[in-house]
């Protein structure tokens, strides 16, 4: 079985991202660090002690990565989006079995990569592009060792929703299930493909993040 890691909200530098999120929920996301060789860093915001929001963008300070960054960061649709706003990009599922999952996935599980930042260290498995249904379907993580979210202050915020739009919705949901994930994520038809997380803050107010 899988579960949510963590969400991810694309930006075009950091500043801005951490801009964002401390003007919509009134608290700063605090420092990550560097994904060397992947041409990304992040800063993150705990949401209790089983997920967390990262804030991702490209690392002026790396040379361009062999692979294209993760999450789509180097499409041109995803560069146009996010020239506007940061935007909510995608969602990672952990799981503690990730050579099970992928031997029963097989190629359209994508490939595995090992990764790190500091002292931290996880295996990540990325869907083929196109066949990630835009993004809906998560790479999975496995961590080797602690996680990242259990070194994160709590921002008393709280994932309560994860949903989806798709015009191929079925396919979806069949995706989700392959990866033991048909409960974490809502489908529903759409017109167009949309992610949307639903946090509650301390006080009770409830904050969507999409990403359109």
């Amino acid at each position: 079985m899988a579960e949510i890691d963590h969400i991810v909200l694309g930006a075009r530098t950091l500043e801005e991202g951490a801009a964002f999120v401390e003007r919509l929920l009134g608290v700063k996301p605090q420092a990550g660090g560097r994904h060397e060789g992947a041409g990304t860093h992040n800063m993150l915001l705990g949401l209790g002690p089983d997920c967390y929001l990262e804030v991702i963008a490209p690392d002026p300070a790396q040379p361009e990565p062999p692979h294209p960054r993760l999450f789509d960061l180097d499409d041109a649709a995803t560069r146009t989006m996010l020239e506007s706003e940061p935007r909510l990009l995608s969602w990672v599922a952990r799981t503690p079995a990730m050579d099970a999952v992928m031997g029963r996935l097989g190629p359209r599980g994508g490939e595995i990569r090992e990764m790190q930042r500091g002292d931290l260290h996880w295996r990540m498995a990325i869907p083929p592009q196109r066949q990630d249904m835009d993004n809906l379907i998560p790479a999975l993580i496995e961590w080797k060792g602690e996680r990242a979210g259990k070194r994160l202050r709590d921002s008393h915020f709280r994932l309560i929703a994860l949903e989806a739009e798709h015009p191929e919705a079925e396919q979806v949901h069949a995706a989700l299930q392959e990866r033991g994930l048909g409960e974490a994520l809502l489908v529903k038809r759409g017109a167009h493909p949309r992610l949307i997380a639903k946090l509650r803050g301390p006080k009770g107010d409830d904050i969507a993040l999409t990403s359109r």
